[in-house]
């Protein structure tokens, strides 16, 4: 059975709503065992609160916390016993363990993951890659979302073939399209990088390339991966977390104002709940971190339960349907030289 070590301390929220969603994981689907680490005696006052499966859950006692105000390199090398490095070193040492949750510090998960875990080979660069909820019922992938703010263009060939091969493996799309993220989809539009990397792409085996794409198809397109440096594609994210709030709270205030708009939500209600489902990013649970030699999966540091169990469901999903596996194999088809060739030879 597959081990899903959690971060148990990681987050705003911890270790009461990462307890709660380890248990709703649990409780929702068979396949997996959870390894949660951290406070004892917090953890163990969390986990009295529900009845679940106790032998799928395993508790790894450890005695320290890795805070966002931790330098993160200093806080992998000299907090060995904190619950994130603890997990760390179980995603690394135990071959039954496959992947690793966390909503702790980002810039720790990131250091930690490439200082303890490794880039999987011919990566040039991990990416954060988390699920967008679209109009058509599914998700685009983002890749990447702020781990790489400067890009070279051999990054960008990276991040479509690994997102391409998470798209594949997590979320059954048999031939996913991938789009660059631009500010225009004609071939002239986007800085000299943006126009070099476009015209790379397209000479790209292994991918679906459909070209330049613009903001509003993070959501709205017709693109199931989409392509950027960290810098832009963490803007993109943050302005749709943004507007997901903007309209359910313009929502629950509207139809909150008088018993009229009361009775009239009431006739409306299963509408506003498929919207509201569409824009609330906590159904995708995280992003995962593509490119590592085990899979991991990070969560947002202020989610709540229902983040965390999306977050190891993900986490399961990815691992069962060998997501590192289906990189490697995509990336063992590049020749670099010839690439660096392309680039070399691109017309923009």
């Amino acid at each position: 059975m597959i081990k899903i070590v959690v971060d148990g301390m990681g987050g705003d929220q911890a270790p009461e709503q990462v307890v709660k969603g380890c248990v709703d994981a649990l409780n929702k689907k068979e396949g997996f065992t959870i390894v949660l680490t951290g406070d004892e005696d917090k953890i163990k006052a969390e986990l009295a609160k529900y009845k679940f499966d106790g032998e799928r859950l395993i508790l790894v006692p450890t005695t320290e916390v890795i805070s966002n105000d931790d330098v993160p390199t200093k806080a992998i090398r000299t907090k060995k016993d904190s619950s994130l490095v603890v997990a760390l070193n179980l995603l690394k040492t135990d071959p039954e363990v496959g992947a690793l949750v966390s909503a702790g510090s980002t810039g720790a998960v990131l250091t930690g993951g490439i200082l303890m875990i490794g880039r999987l080979k011919g990566v040039s660069r991990p990416a954060l890659c988390p699920g967008v909820p679209n109009v058509r019922g599914g998700v685009t992938l983002l890749c990447d979302c702020g781990a790489n703010v400067e890009c070279k263009p051999i990054n960008f060939v990276h991040f479509a073939i690994m997102a391409s091969a998470y798209a594949k493996t997590a979320f059954g799309v048999e031939n996913p399209k991938v789009g660059l993220l631009n500010n225009g989809a004609e071939d002239h539009k986007g800085d000299p990088l943006h126009q070099e990397v476009n015209a790379l792409l397209k000479k790209i085996p292994g991918i679906h390339y459909v070209g330049n794409v613009e903001g509003n198809d993070l959501m709205f397109g017709d693109v199931d991966v989409m392509v950027a440096d960290g810098f832009s594609g963490n803007v993109a994210l943050k302005a749709v977390e943004g507007c997901g709030r903007t309209v359910k709270t313009v929502l629950k205030r509207e139809f909150s104002k008088n018993l009229g708009r009361k009775i009239s939500y009431l006739a409306a209600k299963s509408t506003i709940d498929s919207l509201s489902y569409t824009l609330d990013s906590d159904n995708i649970g995280g992003a995962v971190f593509l490119g590592m030699k085990k899979v991991m999966v990070k969560a947002h540091g202020t989610c709540r339960a229902k983040a965390i169990t999306p977050a190891i469901l993900l986490a399961f999903e990815a691992c069962k349907g060998g997501l590192t596996d289906r990189i490697s194999e995509m990336l063992s088809h590049l020749d670099l030289s010839e690439i660096d060739k392309m680039s070399e030879n691109v017309n923009v």
